[in-house]
């Protein structure tokens, strides 16, 4: 029988509703990964409500729980660490000692960082010295980076003037260490409006993908870290970086149909759980070069 994949994801929590782990653990589950998840926050809800409740995580407890796992002779079986949303930068310091330390048992383990930096027009507040942390020192580490527009503009320190400068900025984002950039969400000057648009750059070869936009009249939070979870968890389920691409355009497509026909906020996670895992419709990236 082949080994189920074991996966540490480090992010957000809310209680209700769907952001950050309550938005990736569940999709991980349902297509074959084991998932420990380690939350940097407790929340109520997620805060493009307006109001919440919950605290942050005491940054120490995260190389506190990491070394609870070793203690029990788990912490080699670990596979791969997803890092998202952070309360502080010193909780991201901790991320990175426990990635590490995990690395270090486990040397084929990987890291995906989703660097969320926030964005305060829609309510989603990050510290700066969280977003100084990201570019300064989360970036070097990881394996996996997964920007969106507004990240990948704040790493290259501008905006895109078209599609292949979107390229050339995540391209020079490689060289910073990861093996891969896939850029979650593309805005640029010229892109189609009704298209919604990634791109997944590694050292190999570049693609770009397009898929519909769905209209919603708020659009759902916790996409991007849904898209990160399952590309991570294809990856460690065998498939190549590419066919971890499509795979997870396709999935996160087919929960925004179901979240759009339900005329929900939340993602529609348990109604469109086979879909995720049985994705009905394909799309085909494309290689794009300089």
């Amino acid at each position: 029988m082949k080994r189920t994949p074991h996966l540490l994801a480090i992010q957000s929590h809310v209680v209700f509703g769907h952001a950050g782990n309550s938005a990736a653990v569940f999709p991980m589950q349902r297509i074959g990964v084991n998932v420990w998840p380690l939350n940097t926050v407790q929340f109520s809800n997620h805060t493009q409500y307006g109001q919440w409740a919950g605290e942050v995580l005491a940054p120490q407890q995260i190389p506190a729980l990491v070394e609870g796992i070793a203690a029990i002779g788990e912490l080699g079986n670990c596979d791969a660490v997803l890092s998202g949303y952070l309360g502080s930068a010193a909780q991201g310091r901790a991320i990175l000692t426990g990635v590490a330390r995990i690395k270090a048992i486990n040397p084929k383990a990987l890291y995906l960082c989703d660097p969320v930096m926030g964005h305060p027009e829609k309510g989603c507040i990050v510290p700066q010295d969280v977003s100084d942390f990201l570019l300064d020192e989360a970036a070097a580490m990881a394996d996996f980076l997964c920007p969106n527009q507004l990240e990948l503009d704040s790493f290259s320190g501008r905006k895109p003037q078209s599609l292949l400068d979107c390229l050339g900025m995540a391209r020079a984002l490689l060289a910073r260490g990861p093996k891969a950039v896939l850029v979650k969400h593309l805005d640029y000057p010229g892109k189609l409006a009704e298209g919604f648009e990634m791109l997944l750059v590694t050292a190999e070869g570049s693609w770009h993908l397009r898929r519909p936009l769905l209209a919603f009249p708020r659009q759902p939070v916790g996409v991007g870290d849904l898209t990160s979870g399952l590309f991570l968890a294809r990856v460690l389920l065998g498939d190549s970086l590419l066919a971890a691409f499509e795979f997870t355009a396709a999935a996160v497509h087919e929960v925004l149909l179901e979240t759009q026909a339900c005329a929900s906020y939340e993602l529609e996670l348990v109604r469109a759980q086979d879909r995720i895992a049985h994705p009905r419709v394909r799309f085909e990236a494309t290689a794009i070069g300089l």
